[in-house]
């Protein structure tokens, strides 16, 4: 078929207008299918670290939002004594709101030597030794950055509490890019208000071959009777539970991907049909010729199959340039999902587009291929 596929783009290109507004319509349809996948992408990471049962979570019980939780800062101590528990560290979080956005600000406080210890960050401009050396400095995830314009050196502030950025940092995982590193003590005392001795939650990170549901136990009964109950479980399901209803809206943001299947297959399948319809007496012009049937029904397939595929080609191309340069994200209560592009997005878009196209044409490759040449000959 590779020899007729000159025969096959003339043919399109002979009826420019309806070829590029179905070609536009498809592109459209798998840009917002790759949006729509992005988020399952991102979502897809969260039940990853879900998988990673090795690093706890241990919250105020019955709390939810972080500006809500507030834990004694020297638990730590009595959860390191557990069996099985590497190291403990003490977290404190703000956020700029509580509530599901696409533009949540997230600073975590962390003790400033443990942050490289406890996460897989790669400084892209900026010093670790600047960070450790200064209280008001932070690092920013490269999503951060990107979004409110912010380089290493400059300050930045939101809500009345101003850091200077002594770096930028790239992540393992996207979602992490989403946030800000500052030293514990600082954000204990942002806006003059002091919560020195509390902080929202603690880390627990746990060795090898350790029970994980046991460990979760021993803390909450540890804290059952103290002066602030805990709630401890793993990273993952503690993220996947904060997230709560926005996780099932994004879920059911795969309908809206599969009705962007349907609408290129519509598309597709309308073009063709109407293609088929103006050229009956040339389809019966080339049987008569020497074309088979099955060589009509392969042209008019291959024209069904190249509109898909090149419209979803540039909406699956678009969306994750967009993507890729946006850094968007999604978040509530402080935990977020990164808007992901992939090689895996990009080739379950192009594969998409290749089989509506192919779907689409196959009834009016059908019809092409069954013409009755002496009928079609006879139309005006």
């Amino acid at each position: 078929m590779l020899k007729f596929m000159p025969y096959v783009l003339k043919t399109l290109w002979r009826h420019r207008a309806r070829t590029l507004l179905t070609a536009s319509g498809a592109a459209v349809a798998l840009f917002v299918f790759s949006f729509v996948g992005s988020i399952q992408e991102g979502m897809n990471a969260l039940e990853a670290r879900q998988a990673n049962k090795l690093v706890l979570v241990s919250f105020q019980a019955n709390k939810f939002c972080p500006a809500t939780s507030h834990l004694p800062q020297d638990y730590d101590a009595k959860v390191r004594r557990i069996a099985g528990v590497r190291d403990v560290v003490p977290i404190q979080v703000y956020t700029n709101n509580c509530r599901a956005s696409l533009d949540v600000v997230v600073f975590y406080g962390l003790p400033p030597k443990k942050v490289r210890a406890v996460r897989d960050f790669e400084l892209l401009a900026g010093s670790w030794d600047e960070f450790e050396a200064h209280q008001d400095a932070a690092v920013v995830g490269q999503a951060v950055a990107s979004r409110r314009k912010i380089r290493a050196g400059d300050k930045f502030s939101i809500g009345g509490m101003t850091v200077k950025v002594a770096g930028v940092f790239s992540a393992s995982d996207p979602a992490e890019e989403n946030y800000i590193y500052s030293h514990l003590d600082f954000l204990q005392r942002r806006g003059g208000k002091s919560q020195a001795g509390t902080v929202t939650q603690h880390e627990v990170l746990l060795e090898s071959g350790t029970d994980p549901a046991e460990v979760c136990r021993r803390i909450d009964d540890l804290f059952r009777g103290g002066p602030v109950a805990t709630d401890t479980r793993p990273k993952g399901v503690f993220q996947a539970e904060s997230l709560g209803d926005l996780a099932q809206l994004i879920r059911m943001a795969h309908f809206l991907g599969y009705a962007c299947v349907a609408l290129v297959l519509t598309l597709v399948a309308t073009t063709t049909v109407m293609s088929v319809q103006d050229r009956i007496k040339e389809y019966a012009v080339l049987q008569t010729i020497g074309f088979t049937g099955a060589r009509v029904f392969a042209l008019v397939l291959s024209e069904s199959v190249v509109l898909g595929a090149v419209g979803g080609a540039i909406g699956v191309l678009l969306a994750n340039l967009t993507l890729a340069v946006s850094h968007l994200s999604v978040g509530a209560e402080a935990v977020t999902i990164a808007f992901t592009p992939s090689l895996r997005l990009a080739a379950i878009g192009i594969a998409v587009s290749l089989v509506t196209g192919l779907v689409g044409g196959v009834a009016p490759a059908f019809t092409a291929a069954r013409v009755e040449i002496v009928n079609a000959l006879r139309q005006a």
